[in-house]
């Protein structure tokens, strides 16, 4: 290739080929999102760096997989899974709160570290003796399992359904965080727990209520990946590293920040698998240096204090 052919843009695939691959980037930065909100949720307000997120990601597909081959035998399988698995994982982080998390939160930050790195540990082990070590599949459902044509574009229909679904699950945490009573005082504590709780704030309810919403989220992308690749137990090593990429690019605590450091490492691995695959995992960890270069706090972060935006 020589300077001028550079120049001219002829080495980039044809458009149609750019454009689905946009959309698969997409598509991947809503689950990154929903994973990532929950972390940087329980990061801002709590305190606590959840190492053990991806693993409860990875359970929750692992339930979905059990519960839509072996609950339900019709169609209504994979929505019954879907409903399941994610509230499953809530209450099983409402019960890490209650019984472990609880215990160390005036401990030094390396004690709230090796905890959630023992869990992770736990859930490997966990995973491998209930559903064993191979790989598993989930079928999609009937009506998202074709694919959809826009123009000379074919699309998978199940990934529209995620594109669909990532906004709407985006605007109702905004204003579950934003727009309730409930939200504003988990911002509150979020920057003075003492106060709040001498004002009367049921802080210790608030801290499980969080972790458990953060869990949700995370169970929830778990079953929405599960039909999307196959279920393995090497999973939630991935999908944590990417998902502090997540939270570091768009900021602490920063609710927006999550939503586009999730669409800015989606895309940017999307085409770096389709334009340089060899280094298409070293790419978003690029854009977070030169991101952590220009504000170590984020794009969207602030260097006062968590869940601002």
């Amino acid at each position: 290739m020589d300077f001028w052919q550079f120049l001219s843009f002829s080495w980039l695939p044809p458009s149609t080929i750019l454009i689905t691959q946009l959309m698969n980037g997409v598509t991947r930065s809503m689950l990154l999102f929903l994973i990532a909100s929950g972390l940087s949720l329980i990061l801002g307000v709590l305190g606590v760096v959840n190492f053990a997120h991806g693993s409860l990601y990875m359970v929750g597909a692992y339930l979905f997989y059990s519960l839509s081959m072996h609950l339900v035998h019709d169609s209504s399988s994979f929505w019954v899974a879907l409903i399941l698995a994610p509230i499953a994982m809530a209450m099983a982080g409402g019960l890490i709160e209650l019984f472990l998390l609880r215990r160390v939160y005036g401990a030094e930050g390396i004690m709230q570290l090796l905890l959630t790195y023992a869990l992770v540990l736990f859930f490997s082990d966990f995973v491998r003796l209930v559903w064993g070590p191979q790989y598993l599949a989930v079928t999609r459902p009937k009506g998202l399992d074709g694919a959809v044509f826009l123009g000379k574009i074919i699309f998978p229909a199940y990934n529209l359904f995620i594109l669909a679904l990532g906004p709407v699950v985006a605007l109702t945490l905004w204003l579950i965080l934003y727009r309730t009573k409930f939200g504003k005082t988990a911002r509150a504590i979020a920057y003075d727990r003492e106060m709040a709780s001498a004002l009367g704030v049921n802080v210790p309810f608030l801290y499980t209520s969080i972790f458990m919403i953060g869990c949700y989220f995370a169970g929830l992308a778990g079953a929405l990946t599960a039909p999307m690749g196959s279920i393995t137990p090497i999973m939630d090593i991935s999908i944590i590293v990417e998902s502090f990429v997540v939270v570091v690019i768009g900021g602490m605590g920063s609710f927006w920040g999550a939503l586009i450091g999730a669409l800015i490492v989606g895309v940017a691995h999307a085409f770096g698998i389709l334009i340089l695959p060899r280094i298409a995992m070293v790419s978003i960890f690029v854009v977070m240096a030169i991101v952590l270069i220009l504000r170590p706090w984020g794009l969207l972060g602030n260097p006062l204090g968590p869940l601002t935006k």
